[in-house]
């Protein structure tokens, strides 16, 4: 199987300093800082990129299960939301919101929110992401 890689680069202190992140495959580089991160600056932050990973591997993940069914998927659309909040002396991943939304004709209501919740169990960053308090899913059908 293979290997996903990706680096980063930060240079001074916490709260002045900045950094630069990129994925190994070079498909991003981009600037963090403190501000990206904690407040609203420009440039990313990690959590961003993990909630970024967390929605493609989502959307795949339930394309697959409902393809399993026998159901063809038209789209999938979703959207995580990753809330970094203070805990202690530091910060903390304590939830994680998956928004997803289906176009796949003919799947009926039961049927596609049990392929949602296989999904959310089965993408390897949910389960990679285990240590989270609450993963929360609102999963939509179009008509």
């Amino acid at each position: 199987m293979p290997k996903r890689t990706a680096s980063a680069r930060w240079e001074g202190s916490l709260t002045e300093g900045n950094g630069t992140m990129r994925m190994g495959s070079g498909a991003y580089e981009g600037p963090y800082s403190f501000q990206s991160r904690f407040e609203e600056g420009d440039g990313t932050n990690p959590e961003e990129l993990i909630a970024a990973a967390h929605a493609g591997c989502f959307s795949m993940a339930l394309s697959g299960e409902l393809g399993k069914a026998g159901h063809e998927v038209e789209s999938v659309e979703t959207e995580a939301t990753v809330h970094l909040d203070k805990a202690g002396e530091g910060f903390a991943i304590k939830r994680i919101e998956l928004r997803t939304e289906v176009s796949a004709p003919g799947v009926d209501e039961d049927a596609f929110q049990e392929a949602a919740e296989a999904a959310k169990k089965g993408c390897p960053v949910s389960q990679a992401l285990a240590a989270v308090d609450s993963i929360d899913l609102a999963a939509d059908l179009r008509r």
